[in-house]
């Protein structure tokens, strides 16, 4: 009988970052998700690795601390991933006076520089009427500050980390249902079901890192193990429409329910608006509703001369954040903090992660496993900080970019761009030994050549259509209705 040391039940951020990060240590790990990984909160995010400036309205100091170097280290370990971005925030002087947003600010660089900030740049006031980053601005909008926080893939890097996992060792199953467990002779006995049916796993101890379904996952564990009402669940929902201004700059916009929405660069072409902060009932997210859609077009046409209009939009998406319930009421007001419920009944262990953000995910794996140390004494140290995820171990992006044009005069430069800020330094691997365009095989549209798709499927797990349009790439942005379709009917055919 074959016993692995941890069963992690959750693909997502949380899922994956625990299993590279204990795989890197010794332990022996498998980690079991129903849907594809990251298919749910973890790639439904605005794309951020952030202090979370307004948390410190809320008095969470250590977050904020502890979000913020994150962001440094993620520059450092996934330089093809996460970018540093400019964030520009208008002034609205009836909601917050100038000098408490300054000192909010300042407050936010001193926070940084205690979490070991090296690269980003500090914050400073504005004058949006003279500026190019407020030409998008209406003219009422006349001050304003500047900022410094990370734009990340969200899906890529829950793609990196479930890569890093299984190159240690880890055992990655998508598709792959978590129906229950039970504790017998100091192991977990786990049925998991897939395509090709039940099996049973034998592990040392579980983590329930299953997201939005938390509860669901320790309802299938004996009675009494941790306990699900400690879960307030809360839909976020993002709209993307044609760029709306020029410039690299992202837009933190204050608005009067005291919430904020962002205006993100996305994808060279568009703007990403988002969030919204809504009670859901169940995990699975249902889609953007008409009043969110609503709100995030008021919401950003408040402030830009350019109004944005329901029919601008060019995809959607939600997802549920399973946060951890403080008591709070209201949506926007509950911590984005993580906690764990330890049960370790009969001393095998399982642990239940509640909350959390995509920024501290690695952090929060760190954290996961001291609690799970004196089950493994053997396990090795924290290392993650430090090390490079897959594709990460290059200088610059622009070196980068340059050295893939450079040994591959024949293939389309922007392509290889794409390439470089999907794959980073394995986007060698992909080209593998194509010389020409003709060498990609088909072109599906949006910039997505049949060589990469198939690099998807035998290195990054991708089955379906949304795996790989929409969060393997955006390419789907760029495809026509009919290119849709037509990839989805050759996926259909290629997998039989």
């Amino acid at each position: 009988m074959a016993v692995i040391d941890l069963l992690i039940v959750g693909g997502g951020i949380n899922g994956a970052g625990i299993a590279r990060d204990a795989a890197g240590r010794g332990l022996s790990v498998l980690v079991c998700e129903q849907g594809d990984l990251g298919g749910a909160t973890s790639s439904a995010s605005s794309k951020m690795i952030h202090g979370g400036l307004r948390y410190l309205e809320y008095h969470e100091f250590r977050l904020v601390a502890e979000a913020l170097a994150e962001r440094e280290v993620m520059l450092k370990i996934a330089p093809h991933l996460a970018r540093p971005l400019r964030f520009v925030m208008p002034h609205v002087p009836s909601l917050r006076p100038a000098w408490m947003i300054r000192l909010g600010l300042l407050l936010y660089d001193s926070l940084g520089r205690l979490s070991r900030r090296l690269t980003l740049q500090g914050s400073t006031a504005i004058d949006l009427s003279r500026s190019p980053m407020g030409q998008a601005l209406q003219a009422a909008y006349k001050k304003g500050f500047v900022y410094s926080d990370v734009t990340v893939d969200d899906a890529r890097l829950v793609l990196a980390n479930a890569r890093a996992a299984h190159l240690l060792g880890a055992a990655i199953c998508p598709r792959t249902r978590f129906l229950g467990a039970r504790r017998e002779n100091g192991l977990w006995h786990a049925t998991l079901e897939d395509a090709g049916g039940r099996r049973e796993v034998f592990a040392r101890a579980l983590v329930n890192a299953a997201g939005p379904w938390v509860a669901e996952v320790i309802d299938a564990l004996p009675a009494g193990t941790g306990k699900k009402d400690g879960v307030q669940l809360v839909k976020g929902s993002h709209i993307v429409v044609p760029r709306l201004y020029q410039g690299d700059h992202a837009f933190i916009l204050q608005l009067g329910d005291r919430r904020v929405v962002f205006l993100l660069p996305f994808e060279e072409q568009f703007t990403l608006i988002g969030t919204t902060d809504v009670r859901a009932e169940m995990p699975e997210a249902t889609g953007i509703s008409t009043e969110e859609i609503l709100y995030l077009c008021r919401a950003a046409s408040r402030f830009t001369r350019e109004e944005v209009k329901a029919k601008d939009i060019v995809w959607s998406y939600s997802g549920v954040r399973p946060l951890h319930d403080d008591g709070q009421n209201n949506p926007s007001a509950v911590s984005r903090d993580y906690t764990f419920v330890l049960d370790s009944t009969g001393k095998v262990p399982a642990l239940s992660v509640f909350g959390g953000k995509l920024t501290t995910y690695r952090r929060l794996a760190e954290a996961a496993l001291a609690r799970l140390s004196p089950w493994f004494p053997k396990m090795g140290p924290a290392w993650t900080d430090t090390q490079p995820l897959p594709g990460g171990d290059f200088t610059t992006q622009k070196e980068l970019v340059a050295r893939l044009q450079g040994n591959h005069p024949s293939l389309p430069p922007a392509w290889l761009e794409r390439l470089a800020r999907r794959h980073g330094s394995l986007g060698e691997r992909v080209i593998g030994d194509a010389k020409s365009v003709a060498d990609l095989g088909r072109d599906f549209g949006g910039g997505l050549y049949e060589r990469e798709v198939e690099y998807f499927i035998a290195e990054e797990w991708a089955q379906t259509l949304d795996d790989i349009l929409w969060r393997r790439s955006k390419s789907g942005l760029f495809m026509t209705p009919l290119q849709q379709r037509e990839f989805g009917d050759w996926l259909a055919r290629r997998q039989g």
